[in-house]
């Protein structure tokens, strides 16, 4: 007689700063099979917190939430703790919210009208080695793949808005995913220094918050999204 193999559920942090979205999320989960919701975090800093805590197999990450956005939260939970996944899980799928994730670490991506069985099948994938993708995003990837080179721009004769150089310089490493301190060392100055240059470049832009800073940057032709 053959033994069957029962698989423990995945557990499960769910990350995201609106509250009714939040909780809607854990009560679907808590409905399907193979997943255990072990935490739930109202921001970046508090998912990283959980994954410290409870070791999680899996996060299902929100993108645009205060004081830590996604982007950030997953870069630090794939370098600290390598043995949790990440699947973003946010209402946006454009070029300016899907590469930097995907740079940071996030094996899935999903947006928020995906169906229960769609989660699932992206939690099990990620933890058997796969990426977690929606049809959507993986039809938005192949077209990337398909586009013809981008032939070189030659950069603007000077920086956009009244930018500082250095401003600049800020604005390109936080569109690559870099936390103020990764800047900081990056820049070989102060955290407190960086998040000046932050604020400057906010103030004359009208930016206020990172995601908007990565759009910014594509959209003035500082950056390009990978073509792969």
């Amino acid at each position: 007689m053959t033994e069957e193999v029962v698989r423990r559920p995945a557990r499960v942090v769910v990350a995201d700063d609106q509250t009714v979205v939040r909780e809607g999320i854990v009560m679907l989960l808590g409905l399907l099979s193979g997943i255990e919701v072990v935490g739930a975090a109202a921001d970046g800093n508090e998912a990283v917190r959980l994954v410290a805590e409870l070791a999680p197999d899996v996060v299902l990450m929100d993108l645009r939430m205060p004081r830590c956005d996604g982007v950030e939260a997953t870069r630090r939970i794939r370098a600290e703790h390598p043995g949790t996944q990440v699947v973003v899980l946010t209402t946006f799928a454009d070029d300016a919210s899907l590469f930097p994730a995907l740079r940071a670490g996030a094996r899935g991506y999903l947006t928020k009208d995906a169906g229960g069985d769609e989660i699932v099948r992206a939690v099990e994938s990620v933890l058997s080695g796969d990426a977690g993708l929606s049809p959507s995003i993986q039809r938005r990837l192949l077209e990337r793949l398909s586009e013809p080179e981008p032939q070189p721009q030659p950069g603007p004769a000077e920086p956009p808005d009244g930018l500082t150089a250095r401003e600049t310089e800020v604005l390109l490493l936080i569109a690559e995913g870099l936390t103020n301190q990764e800047i900081a060392r990056a820049l070989h100055v102060s955290t407190a220094t960086v998040k000046t240059h932050i604020n400057n470049l906010f103030a004359k832009t009208g930016l206020k918050e990172r995601a908007q800073a990565v759009r910014y940057a594509y959209g003035k032709g500082l950056v390009r999204p990978p073509a792969g």
